[in-house]
């Protein structure tokens, strides 16, 4: 079955957005999710196999390294331009051609003989990721009823949970086993699958608002997008500032053997797979939910690990429940910028995309930072500071949102 052979109108740029009448397009979402499972994983692979790719280039792991920041930076910067740069065409073409671009950058890797080869190949891959992170909400909503969306995007976002629980480790025993180019064949061979997948469940999808690169500052510029990019600066930051460095944490606060750090972030990771349902839980309800509670979460566990570290249990349980209330927050934030900006929701995708990359990238280099300035668990009390703020920014956004507007008075006119 074609893509183009479902029976389903298209919308355009004066039909409402998810209407409810509209049934669900569940089988189209979960391509979408198998999508997402490839990038997350070709995304998070180099990690795992760092080392014997170094060697075999020969190159440094910190050259080598480098491929990880090619993907974030091309990222960052695609996220918001794709949808200005294809506005005009056909939304399941340019996300088949985004897959296509997945499928290349792991191809052009199995067969990187080279640093340069490989960052060319990072570099397609990072447009990859941010264009498709940018359209995923904005698809989402033309899938599914509006009441359906956070659903269906704790479906979309369940791709990642699957794939930071799975690509490390898995990643590290086929390098081990068959070599570094296999992990990256498999990787490729899975984003063949969510390209077929994708081409059989999706329907033509007209562009909904003409391409307008000034309308990126418009979005930016309404008062609740704004609010809700704030909140991803803030929490998203804190939060791979305080992860990023959590070994050091785990090893001289915690004392904890390298299986038992294992075991510690397996059971993180596995959290957050519970914690995207729940946070989809809370944003059916309202987004700021989501994101208030991952964020409120976030602090307790950061200030558990900051003050109770020492204890191998609590530091095991604030780190289970770090990966359950982080899980929370992509769902929430997607939802909340979205909904917020439904009439341009590639638009506030793109710039949502966008801000995670940036936040990703100060957390790292902030903590990294604190780190080797103040000690291992600075990091983590950084994370538990900005997550306290978002709590905080969450809290007044909701509470100036319920103001009541004073009516007019007819009696004075």
């Amino acid at each position: 079955m074609d893509g183009s052979t479902i029976a389903r109108p298209t919308q355009d740029a004066s039909s409402p957005i998810g209407e409810p009448e509209t049934p669900a397009l569940w089988t189209a979402i979960g391509a979408l999710a198998l999508g997402v499972f490839a990038l997350v994983t070709s995304e998070f692979l180099p990690a795992s196999v760092l080392t014997p790719l170094a060697a075999d280039l020969g190159v440094s792991v910190g050259a080598a390294g480098q491929a990880v920041t090619a993907t974030a930076v091309v990222g960052a910067i695609a996220a918001p331009l794709t949808p200005v740069l294809t506005g005009r065409l056909d939304r399941r073409l340019v996300l088949l051609g985004l897959m296509a671009l997945l499928c290349a950058s792991n191809l052009l890797t199995v067969f990187a003989a080279n640093l340069p080869t490989l960052l060319v190949a990072r570099i397609l891959l990072g447009a990859s990721l941010g264009g498709f992170w940018s359209m995923a909400a904005a698809l989402a909503m033309r899938l599914v009823p509006a009441r359906a969306l956070p659903r269906a995007m704790s479906i979309v976002f369940t791709g990642v949970s699957v794939a930071t629980v799975s690509a490390a480790p898995v990643g590290a025993y086929v390098s081990d086993t068959l070599g570094w180019r296999a992990a990256f064949v498999i990787a490729g061979v899975v984003g063949g699958l969510a390209l077929l997948a994708q081409a059989l469940t999706l329907p033509r999808l007209a562009p909904t608002a003409p391409p307008r690169l000034r309308g990126l500052l418009e979005v930016a510029r309404r008062p609740s997008v704004a609010v809700a990019l704030v909140g991803v600066l803030l929490v998203i930051s804190g939060h791979f500032a305080g992860f990023t460095y959590v070994r050091p944490v785990l090893e001289q606060v915690t004392h904890l053997e390298v299986g038992a750090i294992s075991l510690v972030l397996l059971a993180f990771g596995v959290a957050g797979f519970f914690g995207n349902f729940a946070g989809a839980f809370l944003a059916e309800r309202d987004p700021r939910l989501a994101v208030l509670g991952g964020a409120g979460l976030v602090a307790v566990a950061a200030v558990a690990l900051v003050t109770l570290g020492a204890w191998p249990l609590v530091a095991a349980a604030a780190l289970t429940v770090w990966g359950f209330a982080f899980a929370m927050l992509p769902v929430g934030f997607q939802s909340w910028a979205t909904s917020e900006a439904a009439d341009q929701a590639e638009l506030a995708g793109g710039l949502l995309t966008s801000t995670f990359q940036v936040a990703i990238a100060m957390g790292a280099v902030f903590g990294g930072v604190l780190v080797d300035g103040l000690g291992p668990v600075s990091a983590a009390a950084y994370a538990a500071l900005t997550a306290a703020l978002g709590v905080g920014l969450v809290l007044a956004a909701r509470r100036e949102r319920k103001a009541p507007i004073a009516a007019p008075c007819e009696a004075c006119s």
